[in-house]
């Protein structure tokens, strides 16, 4: 199998050629493996008749021979905007739209263009609010924008799931890599609570653990990025942690082994997580670009900056949970 082309991660032309937009929204999902959208000038529900069939036949082969033959792009960090638009994201929307029917609040404090840091909440027990977010960034923004995703250290060691996580344009949650990426011009997502938030008891869901010592403001301010802050309602009850089998989580080198009502007394199906239902706030901008460059090395500003995230974060939270009729409906 030949190797796909890698695109060098500065390179202007083939980002803002390979961007899709609002206006070629269509054309993409034509081209889409799996369900591709009917042209312009056919009427609604020509998908199902036989000149749609054969045209999504037709795209589904060619995008088999692009992979075959190793014509299409990655990034220097691996991202492969092709198979994420067209498979991942694909996989990801029943879950996202029949599933945890997610709702979208503030996308418009998304900025069209040019690079943002989007740091939200994390919990869950498994990671699944970080692809939620990341398919409510891809699908409802107006220009169809990607969200770059910092992980941990452990999402790289696993089989398979570091070579996903790097084909949907996740990388190390590194100082370094999270600013070039912005000063890039890419939307960037963060969770500073690591573990600490995802692997909390269901006493504690939504309260906001730690979010560190501020490096996520640090690398905005340098790359001179907005940073908009996002709560998520909704994952804290996928899995209920009521406990944690921490011996065996040493043993496997795991942060923890959840102990949910379901698992693992129910074994396999004990993973399946609860249908509950999600909403996605992204709140106001707060801008970094007025800030001399040494402002970054300041350590009373990153703290209070921290702090400002935070309580948006968390006021936004409990706003939402107040709102809530349900965890379900």
């Amino acid at each position: 199998m030949a190797d796909a082309k890698v695109i060098p991660f500065d390179d202007d032309r083939s980002r803002a050629r390979r961007r899709p937009t609002r206006a070629d929204g269509e054309e993409a999902a034509v081209r889409a493996l799996p369900a591709p959208a009917s042209s312009p000038s056919e009427p609604p529900g020509a998908e199902g008749t036989a000149a749609g069939w054969e045209r999504r036949l037709a795209g589904g082969l060619a995008f088999l021979r692009r992979r075959i033959t190793g014509e299409y792009e990655v990034d220097e960090f691996g991202y492969d905007e092709e198979l994420t638009d067209q498979v991942l994201m694909t996989l990801l929307r029943p879950l996202y739209e029949k599933y945890f029917r997610v709702e979208v609040k503030g996308i418009e404090n998304i900025p069209d263009k040019g690079g943002a840091l989007i740091v939200a909440n994390h919990s869950g027990t498994l990671p699944l609010d970080g692809l939620m977010l990341q398919a409510a960034v891809h699908d409802k923004h107006p220009e169809g924008r990607h969200l770059r995703l910092l992980a941990a250290d452990l999402v790289f060691v696993l089989p398979v799931v570091n070579e996903l996580a790097r084909k949907a344009g996740h990388t190390l949650a590194c100082a370094e890599d999270a600013e070039r990426l912005l000063r890039a011009g890419e939307l960037v997502g963060v969770m500073p609570e690591g573990f600490k938030g995802i692997g909390k008891p269901f006493s504690e869901r939504y309260k906001l653990q730690r979010f560190g010592r501020g490096g996520f403001v640090s690398t905005a301010l340098r790359a001179g990025v907005p940073i908009v802050p996002c709560s998520i309602v909704g994952a804290e009850e996928i899995y209920p942690m009521i406990g944690n089998a921490k011996t065996l989580a040493r043993v496997l080198g795991l942060p923890y082994v959840p102990i949910t009502p379901t698992f693992p007394w129910l074994g396999p199906l004990g993973a399946l997580p609860l249908p509950t239902k999600w909403t996605i706030q992204f709140g106001e901008p707060i801008p970094t670009d007025g800030y001399a460059p040494e402002a970054a090395e300041d350590p009373m500003l990153m703290f209070n900056l921290t702090d400002q995230v935070r309580e948006r974060i968390q006021h936004t939270l409990y706003k939402l949970l107040v709102q809530r009729r349900s965890v379900f409906f």
